[in-house]
């Protein structure tokens, strides 16, 4: 095998006995020494041709190539409904979608698709941030005035609500008689046409036939999934919530068996679809079918909702400006004998809790669950996390839980949290990146893509300097630094992931995958790293520009 050795303007390795280098020496797809010329060339075979240097990366900055921990493969192929979000948005073709500041630009850009639609066919957006839009809220009516001939379903940003016309309402049988969790009324009983969590969204999704994670089981989904992540320097993602038939699997398989496919994938199997005892089975089927580039065998439950959309359990004293409830995707008593059966099983899982109420049920059942099976090294993940507190983060330690926080929130809602959903002092300690790693707990941040975009150099830039999009901080106490929000996109997502051992970190023995930057983010003003290009990755030792 024939090494290369890359030279680069400077290597940040995650590993502390060796921070930076300024060579690396790749063979057989992985690390083989990292550190000065001299050094890493001590490994060739004095008069041996088979020493490669390559200069490719002379004025870039190396990293371990960034590992998204919370991230859905539907980032890619959502793209074939409309974008109507508040935010500016990048397809994975490079194309810019602008934002829509207000339901007057919503309406027209639905009204422009629809004239294009074929008769009968429904007509489906996503991205929506009512939270942000504060004339009224989007309802049917708004949505009626595009069209009564064809249904409309408007996709939330947070993906935990829709807004619906009446044609679609009608479709599923929604009128003021109906008796379902999540389906909102106005002052007159009727149906509003918004529907909070699945058991409202679903008869609608069904009958308009949106089966948002089938966006993950097409070759084209995946090969757009693939993109999202080699445009943000991300080499290994994962896909955070997928029912995984065998069919999906192997197509998973076959196409990141691909040498020229851009990242490693980590999907995991919905821990909704089957009860816990069949579910563990499966889990751990799946489990021996992962290959280098497709890794399985983890879960995901759902227990609550988005804090934006006002369905995230919380404790009290409740919402500080909505409704007080939240909704629960599956009840405390269930949660808890699913944690159970699941822990004894022998299987991770990564947990969705955005409300404290939520946090607080999860890790009482997993102290249940541990109690009765310690599970070593289990690295059970308590997933977005929002709104612990110093005690909850105590408590995570001691069970021996990870974290990953969603960083990204700071900005994008930081201010709506501040004046609406949770009030200024609990906004302050939203995704308390600073307390996590005080306390000891092991820490990864995220994106949530789509949600919102991925992108490893966005999320730590928010959690280093906390503004939100009007520019105010938010909670400078829970800032960190740019060291430890570099970890938090690298090593602490793949130790969630139980990948520590292959990625994350430069060092002798990993996978070759480096995020290749255009600037050093340990440099710049720490307000810039956002800012900084992204010339592409190496993956396995194989150069992938960003064409």
């Amino acid at each position: 095998m024939q090494t290369v050795i890359y030279a680069a303007r400077k290597i940040i390795t995650m590993v502390p006995n060796r921070p930076e280098a300024t060579h690396v020496a790749v063979r057989d797809s992985r690390v083989l020494a990292v550190g000065s010329l001299e050094e890493v060339s001590g490994w060739a075979e004095p008069g041996s041709d088979d020493v490669r240097l390559d200069e490719t990366f002379v004025d870039k900055v190396l990293l371990p190539g960034f590992v998204e921990g919370h991230a859905h493969m539907m980032a890619g192929g959502v793209w074939q409904f409309t974008y109507v979000g508040f935010e500016d948005r990048i397809s994975p073709d490079g194309v810019l979608w602008e934002g829509l500041k207000d339901i007057e630009a919503v309406t027209s850009r639905l009204r422009q698709i629809e004239s294009e639609l074929e008769p009968g066919a429904p007509l489906i957006a996503w991205g929506f941030d009512p939270i942000f839009l504060t004339a009224h809220r989007l309802n049917r009516f708004d949505l009626d005035e595009v069209t009564r001939d064809r249904p409309i379903a408007v996709i939330h940003s947070n993906f935990h609500l829709l807004t619906a016309n009446s044609k679609a309402l009608e479709m599923a049988q929604y009128d003021r008689n109906t008796n379902v969790m999540g389906v909102d009324r106005g002052e007159d009983g009727e149906p509003t046409g918004e529907l909070q969590e699945m058991a409202a969204m679903f008869p609608v999704m069904r009958r308009l036939k949106i089966d948002i994670r089938s966006l993950a089981r097409t070759e084209g989904g995946i090969r757009a999934y693939g993109k999202v992540c080699h445009r943000s320097g991300v080499t290994t993602a994962t896909d955070l919530i997928n029912d995984l038939p065998l069919e999906d699997v192997e197509l998973m398989a076959s196409i990141t068996g691909e040498e020229s496919y851009p990242a490693r994938l980590v999907p995991v199997l919905n821990a909704h679809t089957a009860p816990a005892g069949e579910i563990a089975a499966q889990a751990l089927a799946l489990r021996e079918k992962s290959t280098d580039k497709l890794r399985l065998g983890s879960i995901k439950i759902i227990t609550d909702g988005s804090i934006q959309g006002f369905t995230a359990r919380m404790r009290w004293p409740g919402y500080y400006k909505g409704p007080d409830h939240g909704i629960w995707n599956i009840p405390p008593e269930q949660l808890m004998t699913t944690v159970e059966t699941l822990n004894a099983a022998g299987v991770h899982m990564h947990i969705h809790v955005n409300g404290d109420e939520s946090s607080e049920v999860a890790i009482e059942a997993l102290a249940r669950a541990l109690r009765t099976n310690p599970n070593p090294d289990h690295r059970h993940v308590l997933q977005h996390c929002q709104l612990a507190d110093a005690a909850q983060f105590r408590k995570i330690r001691n069970l021996g839980l990870c974290v990953n926080l969603f960083a990204n929130h700071i900005f994008y809602f930081g201010d709506k949290h501040y004046e609406l959903t949770v009030g200024p002092e609990r906004a302050e300690r939203i995704d308390a990146c600073a307390t996590a790693l005080s306390e000891g707990v092991p820490l990864a941040i995220h994106s949530d893509a789509p949600v919102t975009p991925m992108g490893p150099l966005f999320t730590a830039w928010c959690a280093v300097n906390r503004v939100t999009s009007s520019g105010r901080v938010l909670g400078a106490a829970e800032r960190i630094s740019v060291e430890d929000a570099l970890r938090a996109v690298t090593l602490g997502p793949a130790y969630t992931l139980h990948l520590d051992h292959e990625v994350g970190s430069i060092e002798v023995g990993k996978k070759a995958d480096f995020a290749v930057l255009e600037d050093d983010p340990l440099s710049v003003d720490p307000m810039t790293i956002k800012d900084i290009g992204v010339w592409g990755t190496v993956l396995g030792g194989r150069l992938q520009p960003i064409s």
